[in-house]
């Protein structure tokens, strides 16, 4: 009886998303948005809308009675396409910026 919760084409590197991901793996869902409202980190935010989401998809769709059995049985990010820019350099020369995106999946189950 797993939840899902997707956020695509979230506009920040996979590297940096994957740090706040692995505080709150495997945590029961109130823990996790304690630690995700304290994070320091800017997508932590993210990460903490995706949980709730995944909350009111348990309720409504589930018929979830305890929301306090909830906890996170997966979580991760994968790359998503990465936007290419150019900034001009010395000498008539260019670097490529690049933009990228991640999509980061919530899996939420109950804990009997």
């Amino acid at each position: 009886m797993a939840v899902k919760s997707i956020g695509r084409y979230v506009r920040v590197s996979p590297r940096k998303a994957r740090l706040v991901i692995d505080m709150i793996r495997g945590r029961y869902v109130q823990e996790a948005l304690d630690i995700l409202r304290d994070s320091p980190k800017a997508v932590a935010k993210t990460i903490e809308k995706l949980v709730r989401v995944g909350i009111a998809n348990a309720e409504n769709t589930q018929d979830v009675s305890d929301v306090d059995t909830l906890y996170i049985k997966e979580a991760y990010v994968d790359q998503g396409p990465t936007m290419k820019r150019f900034r001009p350099r010395a000498m008539g020369r260019a670097t490529r910026i690049r933009k990228r995106t991640s999509h980061i999946t919530v899996i939420l189950d109950e804990k009997p």
